[in-house]
């Protein structure tokens, strides 16, 4: 609930951005595109050289583009299958890049191979979650539960990496990507439940005779 209230109020602040780039004629689809290549450019030049904090300033700045392109997208009524294609996989992209580049700094310079499993654990495990959704709804089916979603992972991930950054203790984020692991395997369990009780569902519905 708390996430649907933020995301509207996020999408109120960044709709005059919105209609500016609308009467710029920017496409929506550069808006995707640009805003991927500013994530992974703070995740993987920043982050590798133990530049948190800047590399999280950096994200923040681009991560917005998510929004802002479905609002473009919405004000000029070109939603489309191709745009909601292109942004979902675009996303992926800079969830990837956000966890390997933390992954190389602590392999690297910051020395610590707990971490960076951890943060690799994030990553494929945060793969499979989106990978569970997309699979149920190309089957005619819902996935859309869990207790950790995408945005919640990553506002997670990022918030904490900052702090470190600042100062933070490292092994708060730790915890953290040890946390966000655990609840990535919940849920993928909790989809792949809720995906089963669907089929079973259906099954039970055409097995049931018809009756006149």
């Amino acid at each position: 609930m708390l996430n649907r209230y933020a995301r509207a109020a996020v999408t109120r602040i960044l709709t005059p951005v919105a209609k500016l780039l609308n009467r710029w004629g920017v496409s929506p689809d550069v808006v995707t595109i640009l805003g991927t290549i500013g994530v992974c450019v703070g995740a993987l030049v920043f982050f590798p050289r133990g530049q948190l904090l800047v590399g999280v300033l950096v994200i923040t700045a681009f991560v917005f583009s998510d929004t802002i392109d479905g609002v473009m997208a919405r004000l000029l009524g070109r939603t489309s299958k191709w745009g909601a294609f292109l942004d979902s996989t675009l996303d992926r992209i800079g969830d990837a890049a956000i966890f390997s580049g933390l992954a190389i700094w602590f392999f690297q310079g910051g020395d610590d191979r707990v971490m960076s499993w951890l943060a690799l654990a994030c990553l494929v495990l945060g793969s499979v979650v989106s990978y569970a959704r997309a699979r149920a709804e190309g089957l005619g089916m819902t996935a859309s539960v869990g207790i950790a979603e995408r945005a919640d992972r990553l506002v997670a991930a990022l918030v904490t990496t900052g702090l470190v950054g600042l100062g933070l203790p490292e092994v708060v984020l730790k915890v953290v990507l040890a946390v966000l692991a655990v609840a990535s395997v919940i849920t993928i369990l909790q989809r792949v439940l809720f995906v089963r009780q669907q089929v079973l569902a259906e099954e039970a519905a055409d097995s049931t005779p018809a009756t006149s």
